[in-house]
């Protein structure tokens, strides 16, 4: 006795199925929200917070690491057209 082929109950179904999982896997839009420096307030808060950097115990200890890895070179000098 020779079986017939199944057929496909649901046609449609893979494509409906990559179209839920695309629909899915798309993420909302990245916003960054910057803080208005012309603000006075905010202006006085970044100052404040520099203020606490500069007082870190361990500052010194940070800005030669910082020297020691950053590549000099890669970067043109502040007085460059």
């Amino acid at each position: 006795m020779a079986s017939t082929p199944k057929k496909n109950p649901k046609p449609g179904v893979p494509q409906r199925s990559m179209a839920s999982r695309r629909t899915r896997l798309q993420s909302p839009p990245t916003e960054f929200r910057v803080p208005d420096v012309r603000d006075p307030k905010v202006a006085a808060d970044i100052r404040r917070q520099a203020r606490l950097m500069a007082q870190h115990p361990e500052n010194d200890a940070i800005d030669d690491w910082i020297e020691a890895v950053y590549d000099w070179d890669e970067w043109p000098p502040f007085d460059a057209p």
